[in-house]
């Protein structure tokens, strides 16, 4: 099977910047779009920006411009480099991958980390 393990979470400032990380394991072939979603209390889980394989990226309007994200292919690792953070980013951040994995035979599945909290206060 495939994990995601997910860092990098904790409590900043407002403006303060965090960077989340995200390694998938396992016996993987290959990970195709690999993403970071975020759900906050009382709200629905949503999307936060996407990677493909080719790196092409989309971001959720709030975000653009403050949010980065990344994929080293060789650690099969996904980053989102977290700038002015604002007290509406507060949430827990997901890390979700598209992987094609080998357990007895060849598989692709969607795979979800198990969060992490990001808390924007002062």
């Amino acid at each position: 099977q495939v994990q995601l393990v997910e860092s990098g979470g904790g409590l900043v400032q407002p403006g303060g910047s965090l960077r989340l990380s995200c390694a998938a394991s396992g016996v993987i072939f290959s990970i195709n779009a690999m993403g970071w979603y975020r759900q906050a209390p009382g709200k629905e889980r949503e999307l936060v920006a996407t990677v493909t394989k080719s790196n092409n990226t989309h971001y959720l309007d709030s975000v653009k411009g403050r949010f980065t994200i990344s994929r080293d292919t060789a650690l099969n690792t996904v980053y989102l480099q977290m700038g002015g953070l604002k007290p509406e980013d507060t949430a827990v951040y997901y890390c979700n991958a598209q992987v094609t994995y080998f357990s007895g035979a060849r598989f692709t599945d969607d795979f979800w980390g198990q969060g992490t909290q990001v808390t924007v206060s002062s």
